[in-house]
């Protein structure tokens, strides 16, 4: 026996709302998969200074990113089936799904709110040693100034927040570009500019990761409203 009344609106309501959930778990997926072959932080992070590999750290927000997208298409599917099955079983094993889920997204949210400001802290401290290296003409020069080439090419920066490291490169025109002079004046050095991008690529994940959380917590409630209503018509 099918249910009625306000538990019927409920049942299409979760159906509609687990629909939406699979679309935000394909969007957000979409978004990862974006984010992890964007060709500014792919160009800095695949860098390497001599036996040092560039701090990837930002990967693995990317990661955790790219298994809750793939986890929400599979959970917002059984969800839906759920729902126009009427079914108990299914249902409560997608209540289940969604809190162990909704506690993988609290815990990958702790994470990059600790970790927010230290990946671009490791990002800079990178450059700035290759670029150290680049100005002191050490034994892997060449290998430092292609490294610090690249971040001036792909942010469009150059020179450091260090005053000494950011006089400096303005006149070498094999480690700034010609143009360099005008950036120099314009305040765009490579500390700045880094802190803008991965600023910018965090807090599209915090806003993906906010909205995700709404429409699990209205999930969440349905599911057990529907539970309810399914089991109470099976008693009558």
């Amino acid at each position: 026996m099918g249910v009625e009344g306000c538990t019927k609106c409920i049942k299409y309501l979760l159906f509609v709302f687990n629909f939406i959930f699979w679309l935000a778990g394909g969007i957000i997926l979409g978004v990862a998969l974006w984010l992890r072959h964007d060709s500014q932080t792919t160009n800095i992070l695949y860098l390497q200074l001599g036996e040092k590999q560039a701090p990837n750290t930002f990967y693995v927000g990317i990661y955790i990113l790219i298994a809750v997208g793939a986890v929400m298409m599979f959970v917002g599917f059984l969800g839906c089936y759920g729902a126009i099955q009427e079914s108990q079983c299914l249902l409560g094993t997608f209540f289940t799904c969604l809190v162990i889920l909704f506690a993988c997204e609290v815990a990958a949210g702790i994470w990059g709110f600790v970790n927010k400001d230290q990946i671009a802290k490791d990002v800079k401290q990178f450059y700035d040693q290759a670029l150290q290296q680049a100005l002191m003409g050490e034994p892997d020069a060449n290998n430092a100034k292609a490294v610090v080439k690249t971040f001036h090419e792909t942010l469009d920066c150059c020179g450091s927040d260090i005053v000494t490291a950011t006089f400096t490169p303005v006149w070498r025109d094999d480690l700034c570009r010609k143009d360099s002079l005008k950036s120099f004046f314009e305040n765009t050095n490579c500390h700045k500019k880094i802190d803008e991008l991965f600023s910018g690529k965090l807090y599209l994940i915090g806003i993906a990761a906010v909205v995700v959380a709404v429409i699990m917590i209205f999930e969440m409630i349905l599911s057990m409203v529907l539970c309810c209503g399914i089991r109470n018509s099976s008693v009558y």
